[in-house]
């Protein structure tokens, strides 16, 4: 969620609310993930008719393998799902399926993990801009969800909501099948302290009120909780112990807090990245929100990643245990020109034309911009995420697909993972911290994030070489889910035109 207020200042118009965006009506009926039989289907489309592969045994043979630890990806390898757990991994000359396994070519193809999405959410802001203090948001409970799982987002945090038992209902009805989508940690409505720039938002009237919203959200089905931007200390220490009562755990997009003082007061997830940091502003006041457009110009000017005190705060977060999620994509869209607009046509076709040209007009205020400031706090961003991995630090990745346009469910999440890999890290590092690292941080390590035996079957088949072409990513062709084969176009198609609508 971002703050519209500053979307008149491009160094953080990236991270802050403005209005959403959505796509054209006018689509190209030719595009592979839109295929033009999708135009055919009259009534409702049910999230069966999106699966391509129902077998209960299934082989993916021939596939290069990033198996979410890391490492460099093993190529041609065959990977088994039977009943929906991954039953055998290995090289394809030594795996022979069972004449019952239905056998699928993946020659050429790539298989990662299924995607957890860390920064997520199912709410949009309204097309046409805010007026005053009034910031709308469109709720994405039909197109959010689909458009996440055919990227290949399996499992998603919703990272804060406006509409909390939307996203709690849709969790139950993705997880009775009803619905498809990722399975959802549902956090609970924002911790929000006095001063909130938007109407939807809840403001806290101090640390009891913190504890009665984190208990009550908790009861009723929240799994995560997030701390906002005007949070007070005694108000985000309160509802750190509150959370943590209860078995749950709690990010924050802070500015009134510094990531330092913080991580000591025992929160375990941080959201953007240094960026938003207010700790190293000179006039920063304790437990006050500053001005965000002077401490970023701050930042970019004077701040070094190799200052004593960002190595300080560094080594603070990894020894609480404190990780980072990143949203490299959000921060990319206050530079000029990014991301490319040839690299928007999918999503320009997932949209609704009010959306969409509400992007374009913000975009093209940006190109008018051209602040150069912009672009070198993304590298130093880049560069703080290396530094605090290098550390031994766990960073996640989501999309946040809020700003003022341009990122979508899903489709963000691409631009994010080829972002990680311009940033500096390996394809196997960024399918890790987009898989293996999430999963740990939600104690599901067990269960998701890795290709292994006796891990459920949530996998992604890319069509092309993601190993030498981080773009790849763009090109799911099949999204298994415990085991599951839904087919991303026609998960595209079911939801073409509706994104920023609902």
């Amino acid at each position: 969620m971002r703050n519209h207020k500053y979307l008149r200042t491009p160094s953080l118009a990236v991270f802050l609310l403005s209005t959403y965006v959505a796509l054209a009506q006018s689509q190209n009926p030719s595009s592979p993930l839109f295929p033009e039989s999708m135009n055919q289907v009259h009534g409702p489309v049910t999230a069966d008719y999106m699966i391509r592969e129902h077998g209960s045994k299934i082989a993916l043979e021939h596939v290069t393998l990033f198996d979410g630890r890391g490492g460099l990806p093993k190529h041609d390898q065959t990977v088994i799902i039977d009943h929906g757990k991954i039953v055998a991994v290995g090289p394809s000359r030594d795996i022979m399926p069972s004449k019952d396994t239905k056998v699928l070519d993946g020659t050429g193809k790539s298989l990662l993990p299924g995607l957890v999405g860390m920064h997520e959410h199912l709410f949009y802001p309204t097309a046409g801009g805010f007026r005053g203090q009034i910031g709308m948001y469109s709720e994405q409970g039909n197109s959010g969800p689909m458009l996440y799982l055919a990227a290949g987002i399996t499992t998603a945090r919703t990272a804060g909501a406006i509409n909390p038992y939307l996203d709690l209902n849709l969790k139950k009805a993705i997880g009775s099948g009803r619905e498809a989508g990722p399975d959802l940690d549902v956090t609970g409505p924002y911790l929000e302290g006095r001063g909130a720039l938007q109407i939807p938002v809840h403001e806290l009237s101090g640390p009891e009120d913190a504890r009665k919203t984190v208990e009550y959200w908790h009861d009723e089905g929240a799994t995560s909780f997030k701390a906002y931007m005007h949070i007070t200390p005694e108000e985000l220490k309160q509802s750190i112990e509150s959370a943590h009562k209860l078995g749950a755990k709690i990010t924050g997009h802070l500015c009134s807090i510094g990531y330092t003082e913080a991580a000591e007061m025992g929160i375990d997830n941080l959201e953007h990245g240094i960026i938003i940091d207010t700790e190293f502003y000179s006039k920063k006041q304790p437990g006050v929100c500053p001005n965000t457009e002077a401490s970023a110009r701050e930042m970019g000017e004077s701040l070094d990643m190799q200052d004593p005190r960002v190595q300080h705060m560094i080594h603070t977060l990894v020894e609480h245990h404190v990780a980072i999620t990143s949203t490299l994509d959000i921060f990319e869209m206050s530079i000029s020109g990014e991301p490319p607009l040839e690299s928007l046509e999918t999503s320009r076709d997932a949209m609704a034309a009010a959306s969409w040209e509400t992007y374009m007009k913000y975009r093209d205020a940006q190109l008018k911009k051209d602040n150069p400031r912009t672009e070198q706090l993304l590298h130093k961003e880049m560069e703080f995420e290396r530094d605090f991995v290098r550390q031994g630090g766990l960073l996640m990745a989501g999309c946040d697909p809020t700003g003022f346009g341009g990122i979508l469910p899903g489709f963000g999440d691409q631009r994010e993972m080829e972002l990680l890999v311009q940033a500096g890290f390996s394809a196997g590092e960024a399918v890790q911290i987009y898989t293996s690292n999430a999963a740990k941080f939600m104690g599901l390590q067990e269960t998701i994030g890795t290709v292994a035996v006796g891990m459920q079957a949530d996998l992604l088949l890319l069509d092309g070489d993601f190993e030498h072409d981080p773009s790849t990513i763009r090109k799911p062709e099949l999204v298994f889910k415990k085991g599951i084969g839904y087919d991303s176009s026609l998960l595209f198609a079911a939801v073409r035109g509706e994104a920023g609508l609902r």
